[in-house]
């Protein structure tokens, strides 16, 4: 949805249908880009509702596209830097969507008249290749270009291969993509056929949109796999969720997922990571962090419907949307 139509009520209804991921339109972080493509919104407003939307607890996805008119290369580069380095933006993933001419719309007459080019094949896989090497950790890029059909595109990509051929020229540089995806071990298994030997606890803070913000993950340090995430976040003073605010300072975990092959429910296989109790450890460790360091005196989750009673398994109780377990006790 766009920036302006991920406010405080438009978040409370997608609470209510159960959605729990949040993507944005953002495109650009830069205002006079905003302005000139006709966003209708300003580069604040994505600020403020990435803001509104973690502290709701979603997980937030943002649409950017590079290769956008007046902007060029190193702009580019210099924008994605922005973006991953700036609290106020670092969502949690990203979906890179290069800029397509199409027939019928302003950039196609610009196109036309030869005031818009798009880069040529090249150099936009240098650009994706740049900009994937800027991905923090925490970070999942989704997607790399739309899957718009060829006969529709006038100019723009011209090959349906995009993040592979980007991720070859990251090889022949010497960089490295480290984003949540490529890293994720059912990924690593299926390309590269390496499992993960010894798996230790990582976390990483960072601050972003007013708000601490710990990843906690499971992951062989030595080969970069990662087995599982979890994402907590100490709630702003500006949350506006009842649930939240009512019983003073709360934490909320934004995500939760162990990755790897699917293993059927009360099922396990010692060759496979689902259902080896890392959502377990990593939750024992959210509740330590929010109690101990927060001072927080519940811990939420914005859990998927289907879900919900893994969650009253450890104790946790529907709370509005969200799944909660108190705090005080164990603090005291």
């Amino acid at each position: 949805t766009r920036p302006d139509a991920a406010l405080k009520p438009h978040l409370s209804h997608m609470l209510r249908y159960g959605c729990t991921r949040l993507e944005l339109g953002v495109q650009s972080v830069y205002e006079d880009v905003a302005r000139d493509t006709n966003r209708g919104h300003t580069v604040r407003a994505v600020c403020e509702s990435f803001q509104l939307a973690k502290d709701a607890g979603y997980k937030v996805v943002a649409h950017m596209m590079p290769d956008l008119p007046n902007v060029g290369m190193e702009r580019d580069i210099e924008q994605f830097k922005e973006y991953f380095e700036n609290p106020q933006f670092r969502s949690d993933g990203l979906k890179l969507y290069p800029t397509l001419v199409i027939r019928g719309t302003g950039l196609y007459e610009l196109w036309r008249t030869g005031r818009y080019k798009n880069y040529t094949p090249n150099a936009l896989v240098d650009l994706v290749a740049r900009i994937l090497a800027l991905v923090p950790p925490w970070t999942r890029v989704y997607r790399v270009q739309r899957d718009i059909p060829m006969p529709l595109v006038t100019s723009g990509v011209e090959h349906g291969n995009l993040r592979e051929l980007a991720l070859q020229r990251m090889r022949d540089l010497g960089t490295q993509c480290r984003d949540v995806r490529t890293r994720e071990v059912g990924i690593v298994d299926i390309h590269t056929k390496v499992q993960p030997d010894q798996v230790e606890l990582i976390r990483r803070d960072y601050m972003a949109n007013n708000g601490w913000e710990t990843f906690l993950s499971y992951e062989d340090p030595e080969t970069d796999i990662l087995i599982g995430l979890l994402r907590l976040r100490k709630c702003s003073s500006e949350t506006f969720r009842p649930e939240l605010t009512e019983c003073g300072q709360c934490s909320i975990v934004r995500e939760l997922h162990v990755y790897g092959s699917v293993v059927p429910v009360h099922s396990r296989d010692p060759k496979k990571f689902q259902h080896q109790g890392f959502g377990t450890l990593l939750m024992e460790e959210a509740e330590r962090i929010a109690r101990e360091e927060h001072g927080s005196v519940k811990l939420a989750v914005i859990s998927g419907v289907g879900t919900r009673h893994y969650y009253r398994k450890l104790g946790y109780e529907l709370d509005g949307p969200y799944m909660s377990k108190s705090l005080v006790s164990e603090i005291n």
